[in-house]
């Protein structure tokens, strides 16, 4: 069979309601996100339900519509670019990049935790010690960029691997056990009423840890390219958004509630409780055992998935970059195609930011204001995304979209400020410190988000006007 053949067959492959299932589901599901919002309790219920309605649905909705009207590579670049023009089409693209390299150290703080817990007598005094996790955080992340620069041709089954040893499978035995530890013990570690199911919006401390729910739900314009390649996406893709986020919703729900019952709100930490629970119920079955293995799962199902996504933030903006966007030293890749200037360029940030732990009074406040400061990089992304889909429906209406938000321009307009007034609103929420961490300085607290944001802002500004004719490298076919 020829190559053209090949790839005739490849465009008309066409991907089921399931396959968007699985695929919208484990990008966004991760237990990660359980403990923070685990000091919550019930309430934590109204967020996950908020943000989902208010977020999750519209990113997928509109990232559906902008993906299969301007489907060229370079994603967020495109569609803010065709908007609002180049130079914020680049901000966009490289606020997306830098919010998930941001979040690579919170993700390997949950491996240095789930590594410590292999071994529970040891556990806390592992778990709490800055310069084990910054030692964990270092050695993780330059091996997987080591990894990856021998190419990544088998990353997709490893991918798989990795999501059923360290997210499937353990989250089933969270769920079960879990489940059967309430309900045997018969006590709940928090209280269920009608009131506590919403929140004191007069307090806003108080909701600063639930406006993170909004950066453990993106991610879902990452699919939303595959859109074309699926049968009827018009009535299918709405309804596989819809399974996917009530899915995303109730594993988090249940995750997050079993943390609340189990360990007492006074002792929840963000970073080590999911782990403290396993213990827990694992010792009062009289299999503490299980702990290590889950644990030890956990662990390699986080650092192959790390392996996996280490050089996805970058491959937009490399190949935004080819366009004479980035110098170019930043637009070389090695024999095997991997961008290696970019992952150093990456791996400094990395490792520049992970040294917030010495500084910071904790591992949780380290990973509470990297946590943020990703939300807030991210969330500015999601508001040019929104912007740019309502003004699109003007600005280019004749363009084909095979797939469009319905009810037309109404529903758009509904659709596109939902999601941008709730973002907004997490952005201002984001800046607050949160009562119920202990991250020192309230003002420093502030300062280091907001000189850190705009310092990350001015970047790529000064990037996009400083460029010269001679970055233009990109090979014409």
């Amino acid at each position: 069979m020829d190559i053209k053949s090949k790839n005739n067959i490849t465009k008309n492959i066409k991907l089921g309601i399931l396959t968007f299932i699985v695929m919208n589901t484990i990008t966004v599901l991760s237990p990660r996100g359980f403990a923070p919002e685990a000091m919550y309790g019930l309430t934590s219920v109204f967020y996950y339900i908020f943000a989902a309605v208010c977020f999750l649905i519209p990113v997928s909705l509109v990232s559906a519509e902008l993906a299969t009207g301007w489907p060229q590579k370079g994603g967020v670049f495109n569609w803010v670019g065709a908007a609002f023009g180049k130079q914020i089409g680049f901000v966009a693209i490289y606020l997306q990049w830098l919010a998930t390299t941001i979040c690579f150290p919170t993700m390997l703080i949950f491996i240095a935790v789930s590594i410590a817990f292999i071994d529970v007598k040891h556990a806390h005094l592992l778990s709490t010690n800055k310069y084990y996790t910054l030692s964990i955080i270092l050695f993780f992340y330059w091996f997987s960029v080591f990894t990856t620069s021998k190419g990544v041709k088998s990353a997709a089954k490893i991918g798989s691997i990795a999501g059923i040893i360290g997210t499937i499978i353990p989250l089933a035995i969270l769920f079960i056990s879990g489940i059967a530890y309430v309900y045997l013990k018969g006590t709940i570690d928090f209280t269920v009423s009608s009131q506590q199911l919403f929140p004191n919006i007069l307090h806003f401390h108080n909701l600063v840890l639930a406006a993170s729910v909004f950066l453990f739900y993106s991610g879902m314009e990452i699919n939303a390219v595959h859109v074309q390649s699926m049968n009827n996406p018009l009535k299918n893709y709405p309804i596989s958004v819809a399974i996917a986020a009530s899915l995303v919703v109730i594993c988090h729900i249940i995750g997050t509630l079993l943390i609340s019952a189990i360990i007492p709100h006074d002792q929840i930490n963000i970073v080590n409780s999911l782990f403290t629970t396993y213990d827990t119920i694992f010792k009062y079955f009289h299999i503490s055992w299980m702990g290590e293995i889950i644990t030890a799962a956990i662990a390699i199902g986080a650092f192959a998935q790390i392996t996996v996504i280490i050089a996805g933030p970058s491959t937009g903006l490399f190949q935004v970059g080819q366009k004479g966007y980035l110098p170019p030293t930043l637009q070389k890749s090695n024999q095997h195609g991997v961008q290696m200037p970019l992952l150093y360029l990456q791996g400094a940030i990395v490792t520049t930011l992970s040294f917030l732990l010495i500084i910071l009074p904790s591992i949780q406040s380290t990973f509470q204001i990297l946590g943020q400061l990703a939300s807030i990089l991210y969330l500015i992304m999601y508001l040019l995304l929104f912007s740019s889909a309502i003004y699109l429906r003007y600005k280019k209406p004749n363009i084909d979209r095979p797939y469009k938000v319905p009810f037309g321009n109404i529903g758009m307009w509904i659709i596109g400020s939902l999601g941008f007034i709730s973002s907004l609103l997490a952005l201002c929420l984001s800046f607050i410190p949160p009562n119920q961490l202990n991250i020192g300085s309230n003002l420093s607290y502030i300062a280091i988000l907001t000189i850190l944001t705009i310092l990350f802002l001015l970047v790529p500004i000064l990037i996009y006007n400083n460029r010269k004719a001679s970055w233009i490298i990109e090979i014409k076919s």
